[in-house]
């Protein structure tokens, strides 16, 4: 008897879908991808580079679940001190507005063209313990997506090139 219940929630387990399964046939953010535009859309529609003409950073979406996405301004100063624990209010500004790093758990819906991310942390604590769904859009190995507006009401545009599945 005991054999039998194990087997019966095991074909239970499953046949269940994970709570961050993605919702369509495949899951096309699987893999890792290189960062190779931060822009931000103005809202006069204009379109502009917002971490420099040459950002770097990566994404990386497990097949279970979670994410990674770090974005880094090409140019960065660096501390006077060398010593991360002694910098000027001026060069923690501008480390902290220099990158923008989060991870957590996302799910995906094709059919819709949307990506919905659970943000457990990030460099700007505010997105900590958050959602948002974005809208992407997928061209080839070429995946965008737009961040949720700024209060200045700009949108960030995030792309990546696929490196790795």
């Amino acid at each position: 008897m005991t054999a039998r219940i194990l087997s019966l929630i095991a074909t239970v387990a499953l046949a269940v879908p994970s709570m961050h399964a993605q919702v369509g046939t495949t899951n096309p953010f699987v893999g890792n991808w290189k960062l190779i535009a931060a822009d931000k859309l103005l809202p006069d529609g204009t379109r502009v580079p917002d971490y420099g003409a040459e950002p770097h950073g990566m994404a990386i979406f497990t097949a279970d679940g979670h994410f990674m996405i770090d974005v880094f301004r090409d140019v960065r100063t660096k501390f006077v001190s060398k010593d991360r624990e002694k910098g000027t209010f001026e060069e923690y500004k501008e480390a902290q507005v220099s990158s923008s790093c989060i991870f957590g758990t996302y799910s995906v819906d094709t059919a819709a063209g949307k990506v919905t991310i659970h943000i457990d942390r990030g460099t700007y604590p505010n997105n900590d313990d958050t959602t948002q769904v974005r809208d992407y859009e997928l061209k080839g190995d070429t995946l965008s997506w737009r961040v949720i507006p700024r209060p200045d009401g700009s949108i960030p545009i995030t792309v990546v090139r696929r490196i790795a599945q």
